[in-house]
């Protein structure tokens, strides 16, 4: 499966920002969905999955309360509900698929898209 997310860019902290991860080439309903960024210097960080239905997610304790994932299998399409952003969400975040729930290596992953949080 193919992975393209999208909607990162610069928000003021306190504000809030929708990404977008669409996929293509194979049943996306397949595939339990997760969300992970990767800040400079530092190392790629868990932020949440969804499953396969979209019935449940789970998230990091460093965004539980405030960012959300829900996903529309009809449109192939994860998103990630970013609220009360801080500064340090400054990121590069990555939408990543698999077949199995939280693997410890995810077997699809698109490309990043930049979210950058002012003070």
């Amino acid at each position: 499966v193919q992975l393209q997310a999208s909607g990162g860019g610069l928000v003021q902290a306190g504000g809030s920002l929708r990404l977008s991860c669409a996929a293509s080439g194979r049943t996306f309903s397949r595939y339990n969905m997760g969300w992970f960024r990767q800040a400079p210097r530092e190392e790629r960080e868990f932020v949440g999955a969804i499953r396969r239905s979209g019935g449940y997610a789970y998230f990091s304790d460093s965004v539980n309360g405030r960012f959300t994932i829900s996903r529309d299998n009809a449109k192939n399409t994860v998103y990630l509900q970013m609220n009360s952003l801080k500064t340090e969400d400054t990121a590069v975040y990555y939408c990543a698929a698999d077949s199995r729930w939280l693997p410890s290596e995810y077997a699809y992953w698109g490309q990043g898209t930049l979210v950058t949080v002012s003070s």
